[in-house]
């Protein structure tokens, strides 16, 4: 949701503390705004703040710009009027920030009263008037049919825990698992999100024991959590997130996904039995269409031609035929198309030829072997394997991958999701609170690379060559977007990142490596993942010396580390799992580039697209045109 005026918010807790900075921060947007609190002076003093920060913007408004309402949040129906009250003022709700929270100076094993002024005080506020809060903003959403945001204010003793405050750090724990929870009423166009700041230096901060501030850093300035409430209420992909702001480690988004998946009772395997394979039927043809290398050459039209060959029967046991929908395009074909991964001299490599083109695909089963028996035919497979540039392959039945839709999006997800997603954890060590650059941004891998990293709560920084690319880049939560064509990539680096990049996702190769490479932080990690500047130059790939390369990487601890993606296939399965989850929940966005390619003999036209450098995002070619509209409706 852009933070744009016309919004509304209403924010409970909004006179003082983080509460009064939200307020003043949303109204620097324009956005009309309700103070909710207890304390009426403090509150009205917040609202007149807020009309003199947008009183440019609003200056012909009809009405006011910001209400202050007294409220006790702990009072169930007083709540529900201040809701009431705020839509009859602005005439909707938008934004619902629940901020209202205490802190009880006393033990709770130490407390001899009841309670009522103390720690159940304490639950009230912080965690019943929080869920209170929610039901009510959710209600008014939905009644109005618009997309709304709720962010819960948790708090970093909400994910570990505060021995001298045991009571607020339950209630805090209790208000990040509540707004976890909550990540399905995004089907409803309602995101919940929560954020849990470490201390900040408000009137209830300064209550907390200043040599747990001191050991965590000090205390974070209010602006901090301002940027990570509207970062989460911004990023139209955080339903269900939890969102940490630390000293130490900046933003960071908790559970990372590799913990959170430890957890999960329900696995993608799990779903995927669920799926139908309710596709059309699939005739078995006489004859199809394939892309063939019958010369080496890093110039794919030279060294293809589009073949009709007959259909091999009986099928092997334990081999499958797949009808392929989607192919996948890459940078690499070309080193393909040359032999360059085959082992050995030219020669050995001519001896290949011919063979078949294509790394990447998704389809359906049209006929299995009679050994087969965990696929059966009509279900949605994927498969990375030499060959799928065609409309049927035959292929062995184990190295099928089911899928749970046959789907442009998921190709996508094959060679570059995968790269991106097993290079950045292996190769790059990625953790959080780390500073990452990924080159060739707005590519079909670059993309994967850069919501990965910014997933994982770390900074990203993306480089691509034009306008369209930086604002495509921008929209995927690039932090920052370096435009070649109008900024010089090695000042922009040495000039905003004087310490040094600590992973970098590199695919260009060339003058690009070495300026990666220069830019590379103490401890950091260079990711070779290609050099597609060089792929197609007048002699094709030639390798290139790099001089001192030993010295500079030992003088700082670096690491450069290649990766091929074909020797991490034992992955494959549980990243794609992974990813498909993330593009499900609505956490990673896939872009396929909008030229359409349809058929085998559009292959070629497809490379050399890719190629041109005017792509942005994933590259697919559609083999059937007609099956391709056919499962669309379905």
């Amino acid at each position: 949701m852009e933070l744009k005026p016309s919004l509304s918010a209403l924010v409970t807790g909004g006179a003082s503390g983080i509460g009064k900075a939200l307020c003043i921060a949303l109204a620097r947007k324009g956005v009309f705004v309700t103070v909710v609190d207890f304390s009426e002076e403090n509150g009205r003093e917040v609202v007149s703040i807020v009309q003199k920060e947008n009183k440019h913007i609003h200056a012909y408004a009809r009405g006011p710009s910001a209400i202050f309402i007294k409220c006790d949040v702990t009072n169930g129906d007083v709540l529900a009027a201040a809701f009431r009250k705020h839509v009859d003022t602005f005439g909707g709700l938008d934004i619902c920030i629940n901020c209202a929270g205490f802190v009880s100076k006393s033990l709770v094993y130490e407390d001899k009263s009841d309670g009522i002024s103390t720690w159940r005080h304490a639950v009230n506020v912080n965690l019943v008037a929080v869920i209170d809060g929610t039901r009510i903003a959710t209600q008014v959403m939905r009644s109005q049919k618009k997309p709304g945001v709720i962010i819960n204010i948790g708090s970093v003793a909400g994910l570990y825990p505060l021995s001298y405050e045991p009571v607020y750090s339950g209630t805090k724990g209790g208000v990040v698992m509540f707004t976890r929870s909550l990540a399905p009423l995004k089907r409803h166009g309602i995101r919940v999100n929560v954020l849990c700041p470490e201390f900040v230096q408000t009137n209830m901060g300064e209550q907390v024991n200043r040599v747990l501030v001191d050991a965590l850093g000090g205390f974070l300035k209010v602006e901090d959590v301002v940027n990570g409430a509207f970062e989460l209420i911004e990023d139209e992909s955080k339903a269900g997130a939890c969102l940490w702001i630390s000293k130490r480690s900046g933003m960071v988004y908790w559970p990372i996904s590799e913990k959170e998946k430890s957890y999960l009772v329900y696995s993608s395997k799990s779903k995927r039995k669920l799926v139908k394979n309710g596709f059309p039927s699939i005739q078995t043809p006489e004859y199809f269409q394939k892309m063939v290398v019958h010369t080496l050459s890093h110039n794919f039209r030279n060294a293809t031609r589009l073949e009709r060959v007959r259909l091999q029967l009986p099928i092997e046991p334990h081999s499958t035929l797949v009808k392929i929908l989607y192919a996948g395009v890459n940078a690499s074909d070309v080193n393909f198309s040359s032999g360059r991964y085959f082992s050995g001299n030219a020669k050995e490599a001519v001896a290949h030829l011919p063979f078949d083109a294509g790394f990447e695909a998704v389809g359906i089963v049209a006929s299995i072997g009679d050994s087969v028996k965990h696929i059966k035919v009509g279900t949605p497979v994927a498969l990375m394997t030499f060959g799928s540039y065609a409309e049927f392959m035959l292929i062995p039945a184990k190295r099928l991958i089911p899928v749970p839709r046959p789907d442009p999006e998921v190709v996508a997800m094959l060679t570059s999701g995968l790269t991106a997603s097993i290079a950045l954890e292996k190769a790059g060590q990625m953790t959080s609170g780390q500073v990452v650059l990924v080159t060739a941004a707005a590519g079909g891998t670059g993309q994967f690379a850069v919501q990965l990293a910014k997933l994982a709560g770390n900074k990203v920084v993306a480089t691509c060559g034009g306008e369209s690319k930086s604002t495509f880049l921008a929209s995927l939560g690039a932090d920052r977007v370096v435009n070649y064509r109008n900024e010089n990539i090695k000042d922009v680096l040495k000039k905003e990142f004087p310490r040094g990049v600590d992973i970098i996702y590199e695919s260009v190769g060339g003058e690009t490596f070495d300026v990666c490479l220069n830019a590379l932080a103490v401890y950091g990690r260079l990711i070779v993942i290609g050099m597609i500047s060089q792929y197609q130059g007048e002699e094709g790939w030639k390798p290139q010396n790099y001089t001192g390369l030993c010295e500079k990487i030992l003088g700082k601890s670096q690491t450069v580390a290649g990766f091929f993606l074909i020797q991490y296939a034992h992955l494959w399965q549980d990243h794609l799992e992974k990813l498909f989850n993330l593009y499900a929940s609505g956490k990673l966005k896939v872009f396929l580039d909008p030229k359409k390619f349809l058929g085998v003999a559009s292959v070629a036209d497809a490379v050399e697209y890719l190629h041109s450098g005017r792509s942005v995002g994933k590259v697919v070619v559609c083999m059937d045109p007609s099956y391709g509209q056919t499962l669309a409706k379905l």
